[in-house]
């Protein structure tokens, strides 16, 4: 599943930092590509070949989200194209995208969408139907 691009925090700008470094850059890759499976700082930091703290306060810096804050986003993401894209049950979607139980994906969720899932859910399919007959919605 790939994650749109303009979904992430932005990066940084400033005089020291216009550019993501290839470190942050290999270490939001692994967290994307893995983020259905349990994520650590200290995994993505050894597959990015740098210490985990040093990981920490760069990837903070650069991204303007901190490790577990960033994680959180990216299986959000996914949820929110999951739950646009089918029927699976929200359950699934929550374990299928890597929150490790459903009081948590629930909280995130609301937090990020200002909606619970169900609700999210339930406006799409709203704004679907009315897409489809015509009519407008305010």
């Amino acid at each position: 599943m790939t994650i749109p691009s303009n979904w992430c925090p932005r990066v940084r700008s400033s005089a020291r930092h216009r550019a993501e470094s290839v470190d942050i850059w290999k270490a939001r890759k692994f967290i994307e590509e893995r983020s259905g499976d349990h994520v650590s700082l200290g995994q993505v930091a050894k597959a990015v070949n740098i210490n985990p703290n040093y990981l920490s306060e760069k990837f903070r810096r650069i991204t303007g989200a901190n490790f577990v804050a960033y994680v959180a986003r990216v299986r959000f993401e996914k949820a929110c194209l999951l739950l646009r894209s089918g029927d699976h049950r929200i359950s699934d979607i929550a374990f299928e995208v890597g929150f490790q139980s459903l009081s948590q994906f629930n909280r995130v969720f609301k937090k990020l969408s200002g909606k619970s899932p169900t609700e999210f859910r339930g406006a799409r399919q709203k704004h679907a139907r009315t897409r489809r007959n015509g009519s407008r919605s305010c």
